[in-house]
């Protein structure tokens, strides 16, 4: 069995060469093959018109037969006539007489000797072989008044010659046009891909790992400057992925680094606090209570911050939360007492979104209450956490508008999720302090998980820094954002916007 192999694969500049002079060529063979049909044509049949033209009179050819005393002889040996017909009678007998004028060199046309055996159609003319050699002879039959039959021909050799330079003509100009197309081909070819050359030469330079580098021919009006807006975007693309990528493969190692720094504090504790029990066993009571009070303070902490790492796994599998009316002033208000127990020494008041509403606005939205109130907890216990004692505490509850000043991003403000769409209908929850701020550095990682403004990492100053990234995570998944306005000296403003239902 005969396995064809796959022949080598052409590139496109070869393959747009290769076609360009295939099509180019059968165009011209075509024409020359029409041209030559057509003129072999139209030279045959002039040559049969002076065929059925000759004699000029029948009447004086047969006047010229039938005069007793006059026959018609040939010229004499050696004489030409200057004319290239050849004129040949049969008699009454019907046998083949001598030519009459024409007479030369060339081959005479291969006719019959008897008229019996003449196979031509009167006024057809037709084509017969000479006698010798390999020319040809255009005859025609024609009959005398009389009854005789006559025969007249013309030679061939100047039609065969004729078409036989013109064939050696069309070859050679086949063979000028082939050498001709292929060089320019080449050129119109490489100039056409040109563009195509240099996206190849920045592809590689990109490929090496110049990421930044994109391709120049983008305009719209040529397929290759589509491809290469595509490619573009394409690019744009895979580099805004690969970014992404390395961002999000740091946020996990300071997430395990972070993490890790957490849990080990409380682990340490725990561990050097039950060595202590274990190994002195007269320990007073006082002091053994005290490693005890110890060791159950940092299980509780070790358990809350594993409570919030699974809750913000949770969080991250777009759990299923429940749906239902939820009322945010009522939220507020529940979150304020718990607060006021919690931190006496500062100042917490709830009022309206706007001031110069004289009756606090009820805001209802639908969604998960237990989430919701862990939000709104959330950025309370921030506030009262992160600002000096004696520090005012605002919390203002309301409906309204997605624009500029809340809802949507603007210069300075922080948001943890995409802004809504203008003139959407928001239910707000805002949570400011009269602190110290925060810098826009600061404020630009304050959402991620375990980011700390103290730099010590002191329980002192705050949590695990898991709590304003669960909250970004509820409000996310209710549709809502939480977003952050401050400046250094002037405190800061948290916000839950959610959508009104």
């Amino acid at each position: 069995m005969i396995r064809l192999l796959p022949g080598r694969p052409r590139s496109l500049r070869r393959r747009l060469v290769l076609g360009a002079t295939v099509l180019a060529t059968v165009a011209v063979l075509t024409s020359q093959v029409i041209g030559f049909v057509v003129l072999r044509s139209w030279l045959m049949d002039r040559l049969d018109e002076q065929l059925r033209a000759f004699p000029p009179s029948t009447a004086r050819l047969d006047e010229s037969l039938s005069v007793p005393g006059h026959p018609i002889h040939p010229p004499p040996e050696g004489v030409e006539l200057p004319s290239d017909f050849h004129l040949y009678f049969y008699d009454a007998s019907g046998r083949l007489s001598k030519q009459f004028i024409g007479r030369g060199l060339k081959s005479p046309p291969r006719l019959p000797e008897s008229a019996s055996r003449l196979r031509l159609r009167p006024g057809s003319p037709t084509t017969l072989p000479a006698v010798a050699g390999d020319g040809n002879w255009r005859v025609r039959r024609g009959t005398a008044p009389n009854g005789q039959a006559f025969v007249v021909a013309l030679p061939l050799d100047t039609l065969d010659g004729a078409m036989s330079k013109l064939l050696w003509l069309d070859a050679a100009i086949i063979a000028v046009t082939l050498a001709g197309l292929v060089t320019a081909g080449r050129l119109v070819v490489r100039l056409g891909l040109l563009p195509l050359t240099r996206m190849e030469g920045t592809a590689e330079r990109i490929s090496a790992g110049s990421l930044d580098l994109r391709l120049g021919d983008t305009d719209p009006r040529t397929e290759i400057g589509r491809l290469g807006g595509v490619l573009n975007t394409m690019l744009e693309r895979l580099q805004g992925a690969l970014l992404e990528r390395q961002s999000s493969e740091a946020r996990l190692r300071r997430f395990v680094a972070d993490a890790g720094h957490e849990l080990r504090t409380p682990l340490t504790s725990i561990q050097g606090f039950a060595e202590l029990s274990l190994r002195h066993h007269e320990l007073p009571s006082p002091d053994r209570r005290e490693a005890d009070r110890l060791i159950m303070q940092n299980a509780e902490r070790m358990s809350m911050l594993v409570n919030d790492l699974l809750l913000l796994a949770k969080l991250d599998q777009e759990p299923a939360y429940r749906s239902e009316p939820v009322d945010l002033l009522s939220t507020a208000a529940d979150a304020i007492s718990t607060a006021a127990v919690r931190h006496p020494g500062h100042s917490i008041g709830l009022g309206p979104l706007t001031g110069d509403a004289a009756e606090l606005e009820l805001a209802e939205t639908t969604g998960d209450p237990h989430r919701l109130r862990q939000v709104v907890g959330n950025l309370v216990s921030n506030a009262l956490t992160h600002t000096p004692p004696g520090t005012p505490i605002h919390v203002r509850v309301g409906t309204a508008r997605a624009d500029a000043r809340r809802g949507m991003d603007r210069s300075g403000r922080v948001g943890a999720s995409p802004a809504l769409a203008e003139g959407t209908r928001i239910c707000v929850v805002e949570v400011a302090d009269e602190g110290p701020g925060l810098t826009p550095d600061q404020a630009a990682h304050v959402f991620e998980r375990f980011y700390r403004v103290d730099p010590a990492r002191a329980r002192d100053h705050g949590g695990s820094g898991l709590g304003l990234a669960i909250a970004a995570a509820i409000a996310r998944y209710h549709g809502g954002r939480l977003e952050l306005d401050t400046r250094p000296g002037h405190g800061c403003t948290f916000r839950l916007v959610l959508r009104q239902e």
